[in-house]
């Protein structure tokens, strides 16, 4: 059965995926702009439905009893689940059209993972307050920068296709560049301080469950070579203005070490070494 509602799930977010795809690709006349508020609402609308079916079927999977399963599939899942929820809170208030023929298809192969990747990986002492927060404010700041990783994707395409003079469609139903470069630093801000609060809270949880400081392995070599790349990101971008190619890559660069910290790990022990 739960075989079932991950597939319907699926092609759910894939179906919405596929539409957006068309509506944006699909010439812009006059009788689509009059419906184009209408159209829109319905399309936040419609992503509540695989979204909350998505919710609800991954609420058991990380927590099935005592404890948290996070192995690699139930923490990607959730980590697309958040980004599709902040995605579409986002575009209440944000243009974001465009970002949801890449965020949906990825939410769709995501929810998948943890009936491909079952092994269960318990974390213990998850009745502690203060890891529950740390867990949410690190799932949090993921989701945020995978939305700024794939906002990066979509400003370097739009920027490809303005360099090589050849404007598509989609063009006219972005946001202008300078708007989406925008909005590129306001998601990377609000993740960069989500992610200092879990670099610091991660010490103070480490201090008060082994009373010894965070051990320093790969993975906090990781994390804090992605804190350090976000921090020279927004750095640079006040104090030498960068923008364009020089953010896209940089955001990448930080989201690269990112997954390598987190993720990266979980699948080399999990699927690999099977532990």
């Amino acid at each position: 059965m739960s075989g079932s509602l991950h597939f319907l799930a699926f092609l759910l977010y894939s179906a919405l995926g596929l539409l957006f795809w068309r509506s944006v690709w699909r010439p812009a006349g006059p009788e689509r702009a009059h419906h184009a508020a209408e159209a829109s609402m319905a399309g936040r609308l419609a992503i509540l439905v695989p979204l909350a079916l998505h919710g609800a079927l991954l609420y058991p999977s990380l927590l099935p009893g005592a404890g948290l399963n996070l192995g690699i599939g139930n923490t990607v899942s959730a980590i697309s689940w958040l980004t599709v929820l902040v995605y579409w809170l986002a575009s209440f208030h944000y243009n974001m059209e465009g970002l949801q023929t890449l965020v949906l298809p990825g939410a769709a192969i995501c929810l998948l993972l943890p009936l491909i990747f079952p092994e269960a990986h318990t974390i213990a002492h998850t009745e502690l307050p203060l890891f529950k927060v740390h867990l949410l404010i690190s799932l949090l700041a993921y989701s945020l920068f995978t939305i700024a990783a794939v906002h990066a994707v979509l400003m370097a395409l739009v920027e490809r296709r303005l360099h090589g003079h050849a404007l598509s469609r989609i063009q006219g139903k972005l946001p202008p560049l300078l708007a989406m470069e925008a909005l590129l630093f306001r998601i990377i801000t609000v993740g960069f301080i989500l992610l200092t609060l879990s670099i610091l809270s991660g010490v103070m949880f480490s201090e008060e469950l082994f009373h010894k400081p965070l051990q320093f392995n790969h993975k906090s070599l990781f994390a804090l070579l992605s804190w350090g790349i976000y921090a020279a990101l927004l750095g640079g971008r006040q104090i030498y203005g960068w923008r364009g190619r020089t953010a896209i890559l940089w955001t990448l660069a930080g989201f690269s070490m990112l997954l390598l910290a987190y993720l990266g790990s979980k699948f080399v022990l999990e699927v690999i070494l099977q532990r």
